[in-house]
């Protein structure tokens, strides 16, 4: 599978981030481990926040491993009174926390007219009400502090429309009308609201949610074979290669750093071309 050197040394200044205290949920694995580590190469002490223990104790121990600054907390994004008590602690424990990066996230294939109440609510409630949830609680640290960062995950299948994920895409098409609503309405705080919507990524949790069952008739694009892969990256992708977590992180990175200063209510999409092909 074509690399293109995304994983290599990072391109930004080793204390870029230092002295900032950053929040990922979901910062355990995929996507936000990339960004995990990354931003605590560049020097930021990373909170990493996820439900299951495997993950953040795991993430954590290996970035501790590196010398890197990092710490860990269980967190459920669905549960409001949690949320907050993490947030509270984790600007006590810090003194402050200059970046919020919402990247919790449950989603899986199913059919929109069997799709149960219980399965539609469960990813509204991580993918939108999560986001919500964290980015109202960091709000009032952020104000008092004079400023702070939220970088939001989104995607680019509700750009066109994706059987069998109306859930899914629902949540992600609301995150983004909340990244407009809140980078507008907190600017006056400095607060600055962004996303980024990757495109394909073949991570072990994508593989897991995005293959769908064998009678649904939807290509299984993330299926194990490489010829496969390659061949859909080559085809599908204008770029011709599948992303790779450090590929959205080098985007929270320079989000987060001061040459994001005058961005606020943008959705970045970082998928190689894809959905502009498939459109």
């Amino acid at each position: 599978m074509a690399s293109e050197s995304a994983e290599s040394d990072s391109i930004f200044r080793a204390d870029l981030l230092r002295g900032q205290v950053a929040l990922i949920t979901g910062g355990g694995s995929g996507i936000g481990l990339g960004v995990s580590e990354l931003l605590a190469s560049l020097g930021a002490h990373v909170v990493i926040a996820s439900r299951k223990p495997e993950h953040f104790e795991t993430a954590r121990d290996a970035l501790l491993a590196k010398g890197l600054s990092v710490s860990s907390v269980a967190l459920d994004v669905r549960d409001q009174e949690r949320v907050r008590a993490v947030v509270d602690d984790v600007a006590q424990t810090h003194g402050r926390l200059d970046l919020l990066v919402n990247n919790a996230a449950g989603n899986f294939y199913a059919p929109s007219a069997t799709l149960s109440p219980n399965a539609w609510k469960a990813v509204l409630e991580i993918d939108l009400y999560g986001t919500f949830h964290c980015s109202q609680a960091v709000y009032q640290t952020m104000k008092s502090q004079g400023g702070g960062r939220i970088i939001s995950t989104s995607m680019t299948l509700h750009y066109r429309g994706w059987p069998q994920m109306a859930h899914a895409t629902a949540a992600k098409a609301g995150v983004d009308a909340l990244t407009r609503t809140l980078a507008v309405e907190w600017a006056p705080d400095r607060i600055r609201v962004n996303a980024i919507a990757p495109g394909p990524i073949p991570t072990e949790g994508v593989r897991k949610a995005f293959t769908p069952p064998a009678e649904s008739g939807i290509p299984d694009v993330f299926a194990a074979a490489t010829e496969r892969m390659e061949s859909y990256a080559r085809d599908r992708i204008p770029l011709g290669r599948w992303g790779t977590p450090r590929d959205i992180a080098n985007m929270v990175a320079y989000l987060a750093s001061p040459a994001g200063d005058w961005i606020t209510g943008a959705i970045f999409v970082v998928d190689g071309g894809e959905w502009l092909a498939k459109g």
